[in-house]
């Protein structure tokens, strides 16, 4: 008999086990967690602040790190940086990303407006110095001609990441998120799979750079089906706590009215629906599970946390996401460590008991 549509689902959502490979080892006697990070441009730069202070904290095990666009740099250079020499290679790694990143870093003239428009994520690329580009876009791809075929972000992660270390860490699980542009269906890179090609592929902006073709596949950006990819967690690790750090606005007060507004909300709106949808089905679990519907079976409870950027940078316009200045990288490190540090003090004691965010609440 064919499966219902919730027999489906339960066995896509549901927490269990990993079968056929153990969870990495307990390194200490701290708490595991699970990462999820989102792209954000240059708010990523939040993300790293709020790295930093969790691998500085030392209470916190993480086991798996799912990540998209910036997301997924974060990630790799984390665990680059794990490989290297624990929390404090970690730490080190990441901060060395980021100052790569930054104008500080080195990178300037027409290869910084293509680092800066790759970096932006989420919004209709627009290249400083380059005031007809918006209008040319309308009438051509990058496929007809495009000038912009440097990609600093590729070679500044060639220069500073050891993939083959990547591939070789036990310790931390990794999945990288990009979309494939012919099916339109998710591809989410694992561990070993994950290449250069494979995380400039996850921050691929389709209006500005041709697809990146990974195992002869073409890929786009890994936000428009994943940001990030929560699924993963459940079958391939055995933690059942997610930690979501979310910079990408999911609720805005005012209704845009001009076209420049209008774009950049149709662009949070369409990059966290995979998201949302993903919340409606944990949530649907969970209450099967709260209900004893699913008892006898495997499957737990995902026990969702989440650290959320609106607050902390509701200041800075979404314009502030192309801002590759070092000054405006370390304030949105020490804004992100400090969200990090209300979130341990609120929240630490929580981890393996219970959830902290309400997904109802997030998704209705």
């Amino acid at each position: 008999m064919a499966a219902t549509m919730s027999e489906r689902l339960k066995r896509v959502v549901g927490k269990r086990a990993p079968a056929g490979k153990p969870a990495p080892k307990r390194r200490t006697n701290a708490k595991k967690i699970n990462l999820a990070l989102q792209g954000g441009g240059a708010h990523g730069a939040y993300t790293w602040g709020v790295l930093d202070r969790i691998l500085e904290d030392g209470r916190i095990e993480i086991e798996g790190i799912s990540g998209t666009s910036a997301g997924a740099m974060n990630a790799v250079v984390l665990v680059d940086g794990w490989v290297r020499g624990g929390r404090d290679g970690a730490r080190e790694q990441l901060q060395k990303f980021w100052r790569g990143v930054s104008r500080k870093g080195g990178v300037s003239g027409p290869p910084q407006n293509v680092f800066d428009a790759m970096m932006s994520f989420w919004q209709v690329p627009r290249i400083s110095g380059t005031g007809m580009f918006n209008i040319w876009s309308q009438f051509s791809t990058p496929y007809d001609f495009s000038p912009l075929t440097i990609n600093p972000l590729r070679d500044l992660l060639e220069r500073l990441v050891d993939f083959e270390r990547v591939h070789a860490c036990d310790d931390i699980r990794l999945f990288i998120s990009a979309t494939n542009v012919r099916t339109g269906k998710i591809r989410v890179f694992r561990d070993g799979e994950i290449t250069p090609d494979a995380l400039a592929a996850s921050a691929c902006l389709p209006m500005l750079f041709q697809a990146v073709e990974v195992d002869g596949e073409a890929y786009w950006d890994g936000g428009y089906m994943g940001n990030p990819a929560l699924f993963p967690f459940f079958s391939e690790t055995g933690c059942e706590d997610i930690l979501l750090v979310q910079i990408n606005p999911i609720l805005r007060d005012e209704v845009p009215t001009n076209p420049h507004e209008i774009m950049e909300r149709v662009s949070e709106i369409t990059f966290n629906a995979s998201l949302l949808r993903e919340f409606r089905a944990i949530d649907f679990v969970n209450r099967l599970i709260e209900d004893n519907r699913l008892s006898g079976t495997k499957y737990q409870p995902v026990r969702m946390h989440r650290i959320d950027a609106d607050a902390a940078l509701n200041g800075y316009s979404a314009s502030t996401k192309l801002d590759t200045r070092w000054t405006f990288f370390e304030k949105l490190h020490q804004i992100g460590r400090e969200s990090a540090e209300e979130w341990l003090d609120a929240n630490y004691k929580h981890i393996g008991n219970r959830q902290t965010l309400d997904l109802r609440e997030a998704f209705s």
